[in-house]
């Protein structure tokens, strides 16, 4: 019987010394990644980006820059953001932003009532 894969497991993508040291690492676990995956999209979790999506996220990408805001994080909220970005492999301030975006994001479909 196979083991099911857990939901929103932690996905950790080593560092790597050489592009062909991240080859192999990929390859080994290409069966597992694949599963992974295919769950992801299965479900919701991730998705299929279709020619239209990707046009849309051009468009959006060219319009005028987000505007530069400043705030003041806790020391340990920062380092605990950087460090969670470090395991998701995304710069910290990128993070940052995603995280906004969707407790913003749930916070506006829980107040619509869906």
């Amino acid at each position: 019987m196979k083991k099911p894969l857990e939901k929103n497991s932690q996905r950790v993508v080593p560092a790597f010394a050489t592009e062909a040291e991240e080859a192999a690492w990929w390859y080994e676990n290409r069966s597992h990644q694949g599963k992974e995956l295919l769950a992801a999209v299965k479900s919701g979790e991730a998705q299929v980006l279709t020619k239209t999506k990707l046009q849309e996220r051009i468009a959006a990408s060219k319009k005028a820059p987000a505007p530069v805001v400043a705030l003041r994080i806790p020391a340990a909220d920062l380092a605990l953001a950087r460090k969670q970005a470090e395991q998701k492999g995304l710069p910290y301030q990128t993070y940052i932003k995603s995280l906004l975006h969707e407790t913003l994001t749930k916070r506006e479909k829980r107040k619509a009532g869906w």
